[in-house]
């Protein structure tokens, strides 16, 4: 198997709105799609679809969402270990949209829904040629992640927040690529270079990362600090794009790709994934976020190649 992934999984009601409601307002809606989504679910049918071997471990409900979710991993070849919580709802989510294409999520999950080590098994891990996790049930990741170290398996790890007992898996973890915010809170110091670089050495990982949105993404291995500005693209709907990303640099790791042609590729999957609806709408062929790539339209880049901020 060349990527297995630990983590989320969330049935998504896509609203898109002119603009976020303002407080006391009525806002006008003229269609809602209910859509599967979650961070390392649509992670693993992204590289399924370029061509990967990939794996989902993860925890539904005992309804019709879960239903829908056991349709699109069959549909999309992912070889999916899905636990059922009885009598339960699958996690919910209703994410706003706006004409800019920027994404409010509000989201529900009932606590019968967290993965528990008990729940995996060994050897979905050990055949992997890479682990993904997003650490939101920390003591199953932390599990899996150890098996992982264990069979000298590769961990990437995609964390929004900063979950009781994330230490312990940080230290785990040989690719952590986080959001913008995330390296600051755990190193306690506010530059992005001094906190990227204040991660790895603390908990001695090969790689830390941030993505930073329509900003690109930074990452620093050790070495030297890399800066990849974003893909300029006609954005439809944010939701889903640092999935894709991840996606992108699970594919172009195990490609054995140089890092700069990783980030390129998991910017430019990200961006296009932004052209359509919903955490997957827009995912595209290689072959197409190869063209995007050619194509040379960035954003201005907010920083230089080493990481340093540029003036204004």
């Amino acid at each position: 198997m060349d990527i297995v992934g630990v983590g989320l999984n969330a049935t998504d009601t896509i609203i898109p709105v002119p603009r976020f409601p303002a407080s006391g307002s009525k806002v006008e809606f003229h269609s809602a799609s209910v859509l599967p989504g979650g961070q390392v679910a649509s992670a693993m049918v992204a590289c399924r679809r370029w061509g990967l071997s990939a794996r989902y471990i993860g925890k539904l409900g005992a309804d019709a969402a879960a239903d829908l979710h056991r349709r699109e991993f069959l549909a999309a070849g992912v070889d999916a270990k899905l636990v059922t919580a009885p009598s339960c709802p699958s996690q919910q989510a209703f994410i706003l949209v706006e004409d800019s294409g920027e994404r409010t999520v509000l989201w529900k999950r009932d606590q019968r829904l967290t993965l528990q080590p008990s729940d995996l098994k060994r050897e979905w891990i050990a055949d992997a040629r890479a682990l993904h996790l997003d650490g939101h049930d920390t003591e199953a990741a932390i599990a899996a992640a150890t098996w992982a170290n264990e069979a000298g398996i590769p961990v990437i790890a995609d964390l929004d927040e900063l979950y009781s007992g994330v230490e312990h898996l940080l230290a785990k973890v040989d690719y952590l690529i986080v959001s913008r915010d995330i390296p600051g809170r755990i190193a306690g110091c506010s530059g992005l270079r001094q906190s990227l670089a204040a991660v790895r050495e603390r908990f001695a990982c090969r790689l830390t990362a941030a993505t930073l949105g329509p900003d690109g993404v930074l990452a620093f291995d050790g070495e030297r600090f890399c800066y990849r500005p974003a893909y300029s693209v006609p954005v439809v709907d944010t939701t889903g794009a640092g999935d894709i990303f991840h996606a992108g640099f699970i594919y172009g790791f195990l490609q054995g790709w140089p890092l700069e042609r990783t980030l390129d590729f998991a910017c430019a999957a990200a961006a296009l994934n932004c052209t359509g609806a919903g955490a997957r709408g827009g995912i595209q062929p290689v072959a197409r976020i190869e063209e995007v790539i050619a194509s040379g339209q960035r954003y201005a880049p907010h920083m230089t190649p080493d990481g340093h901020p540029l003036a204004g």
